[in-house]
């Protein structure tokens, strides 16, 4: 890891600055990415904002402010950034300060705060060090996400692009994926989501991921896979329903994207009957245990305590299977048909088994 300590002027920093909403905030003579395009914006109070200004003022120094190395002589902001935008929107005439615009003081006055040293520390080094290093220092104010990390360590051409597809308010994904992603667009959330899913089918992380497309000219590939995974969605499960918001639809469909045997009127069928089944109390686990069979992801309704107590004491404290006698607090309450037969959770299909046989009977 190659650390490098500079002194940057006011004046240098809000050359060619430029501040959208969407396509982020740029300057240093258009070299730095101040709010990366698309990046969630953070917003200083005005108290908080003010005191930046009146601190370069005074001539009192700043707390230290950490760029990363994109290119040959490009840089990007990971710590600093309201501090940075605050001098520039000073400079710009968007606000005052103490009743007085940038515009209003005296030639020696501006010359002061352009002219004031801003002291940064420049990182440069293999992906993994400088991630290590972002995550240390990502300790003050509002806090970047993993994914806004990363997008840091493996800025290029790709992670550009795909942000045009995942990161803008009412963008391709959020249009076309809305109801089926939880967070949101603007905080990366959704570009995390997706390459996660990616990954997945190789067996890699969003690191390696992102290393390995870093420099390609499009996220095409990783769009059309994307798409795939919703059309997959909405071909077998056509109807949307607001437990399906935040699944994880991509590792279904590099699963159980290629079967043959999902016919989507039989599972809506299911679906139905699930969502009205009292014993299934975690709704959402419909669909990962309509493509699984697992049971687990219903977190079916367990048996309370008095039904437990009445079965113990029916049974003579011996478990149903063995016969032995156990402890209260050594056994565990069963269903006597198991749900997937059709039983319910009652007190007359509730038995006790000890640990062993209840252990034994879950994995046969």
């Amino acid at each position: 890891m190659q650390i490098e300590q500079r002194k940057v002027t006011v004046r240098e920093v809000t050359e060619g600055y430029f501040n959208d909403a969407e396509e982020g905030v740029v300057g240093y003579d258009e070299r730095l990415d101040i709010r990366p395009k698309y990046q969630r914006e953070f917003v200083y109070k005005d108290a908080q904002r003010d005191e930046v200004i009146r601190t370069v003022r005074r001539g009192l120094p700043l707390n230290v402010m950490y760029w990363c190395r994109t290119g040959e002589d490009t840089y990007e902001v990971l710590d600093g950034q309201q501090r940075t935008i605050s001098l520039c929107e000073y400079v710009d005439g968007t606000f005052s300060v103490d009743d007085k615009y940038f515009y209003n003081l005296p030639s020696d006055q501006k010359d002061q705060i352009l002219d004031y040293e801003l002291f940064v520390y420049v990182c440069d080094g293999t992906d993994s060090e400088k991630l290590d290093w972002f995550k240390i220092i990502n300790i003050a104010g509002e806090r970047l996400t993993d994914q806004e990390l990363r997008n840091a360590v493996y800025a290029g051409s790709w992670v550009s692009d795909a942000k045009r597809y995942f990161s803008k308010t009412g963008c391709a994904a959020d249009t076309l994926a809305g109801d089926y992603l939880k967070g949101a667009s603007i905080r990366q959330e959704y570009l995390e989501t997706a390459i996660s899913w990616a990954a997945a089918t190789d067996g890699e992380t969003i690191e390696g991921y992102m290393a390995k497309h870093q420099n390609e000219p499009t996220a095409q590939a990783l769009w059309s896979y994307f798409r795939s995974v919703i059309e997959w969605v909405e071909a077998i499960f056509p109807k949307k329903r607001k437990e399906m918001k935040g699944l994880a639809w991509g590792l279904f469909y590099n699963e159980h994207g290629k079967r043959t045997d999902l016919d989507p009127k039989k599972l809506e069928l299911e679906v139905r009957r699930l969502l009205g089944d009292e014993d299934v109390t975690k709704k959402s686990g419909i669909y990962e245990y309509l493509l699984t069979g697992s049971e687990r992801a219903l977190s079916i309704r367990a048996f309370d305590r008095r039904d437990a107590l009445a079965a113990y004491e029916k049974q003579h404290h011996n478990c149903a299977i063995c016969g032995e006698e156990f402890e209260f607090e050594e056994m565990q309450a069963d269903h006597i048909k198991p749900w997937s037969k059709g039983g319910h959770t009652t007190p007359e299909n509730c038995q006790m088994l000890c640990r062993d046989c209840n252990l034994k009977k879950s994995n046969k």
